[in-house]
């Protein structure tokens, strides 16, 4: 089961996919080679200062999570920054 990959915002024109006129831009990619949701912002050419909030599987995550095939990736721009920070702590994977 591949990687699905949620973009909001303008994390969205960071692909060459038709944007429709949904809040996300939902994408499948096969999971060679991403191991953590750094590997998924350097296959986008999405920069770490270019987003605000990552969330895998549901939960607040930062660059180093690992990740794997069947994992939902939500990720969103500096622009739809959140209150997360302040109230939650971020997984990471060392």
């Amino acid at each position: 089961m591949p990687i699905q990959v949620k973009l909001f915002g303008d994390l969205r024109k960071k692909t060459q996919q038709q944007i429709s006129g949904s809040s996300s831009l939902k994408l499948s990619i096969n999971n060679s080679n991403l191991n953590r949701v750094k590997d998924i912002l350097k296959k986008f050419s999405i920069e770490e200062d270019e987003v605000s909030h990552i969330f895998v599987n549901g939960r607040y995550s930062g660059f180093k999570k690992n990740v794997k095939n069947g994992d939902i990736i939500s990720m969103f721009p500096k622009n739809m920054g959140l209150l997360y920070k302040w109230y939650f702590n971020r997984e990471e994977d060392e």
